[in-house]
């Protein structure tokens, strides 16, 4: 089924919205979810909650790109999971070692920011991505969208793991230069 009759059955509170869902992105959420918890059992609930505030967001949200739409209900309820679990705990998981890479780029106080803000933040991070080659933005987002480690992304491109963190660091870099000369207090 397209995303736009999906989108459609939500609107009008058709049950099969959530079933259609499932069936066609759900093994994509349940691997957001478990990228970022490292748990079966905390995905599937993070993937059940994303059902549950897809359906109660749409309508009145009407989004463009279903899976988009999906991936960041997932990974937001994820990572509230993973904070919420580890709220004592630090250090050892992956996630941490990502929030912690990309803390040196973009921090945040943990109060929050007014939207527009944010929604800046979030362009000149996209218009930084558009700079990147196809290969490094992908290895980029691998790594900060969808919590894969090292390992598993130096797979996927036939690098060596050392190339892959080297090709993140400088990334990553590029990314602090690249927001502090758009005023951006890093």
């Amino acid at each position: 089924m397209e995303d736009k009759e999906i989108v459609n059955l939500y609107w009008e509170k058709n049950t099969n919205a959530i079933k259609e869902t499932a069936s066609k992105y759900g093994r994509y959420c349940k691997m957001i979810a478990k990228n970022i918890l490292g748990n079966n059992e905390d995905a599937e609930e993070c993937v059940n909650d994303t059902y549950l505030n897809t359906w109660n967001s749409i309508p009145p949200n009407r989004p463009n790109v279903l899976s988009a739409y999906l991936g960041k209900i997932t990974r937001n309820l994820s990572f509230d999971r993973f904070r919420h679990r580890h709220a004592d705990k630090r250090g050892g998981g992956e996630i941490e070692l990502v929030l912690k890479e990309l803390g040196e780029c973009v921090s945040g106080t943990g109060s929050v920011e007014q939207e527009f803000e944010k929604k800046e933040l979030v362009r000149a991070i996209n218009s930084f991505l558009d700079t990147l080659s196809q290969e490094k933005c992908n290895i980029f987002l691998c790594r900060y969208w969808y919590a894969l480690p090292v390992s598993e992304i130096a797979k996927r491109f036939g690098m060596s793991e050392g190339n892959v963190s080297v090709t993140l660091t400088r990334s990553r870099g590029k990314l602090k230069t690249y927001l502090k000369g758009r005023g951006y207090d890093i």
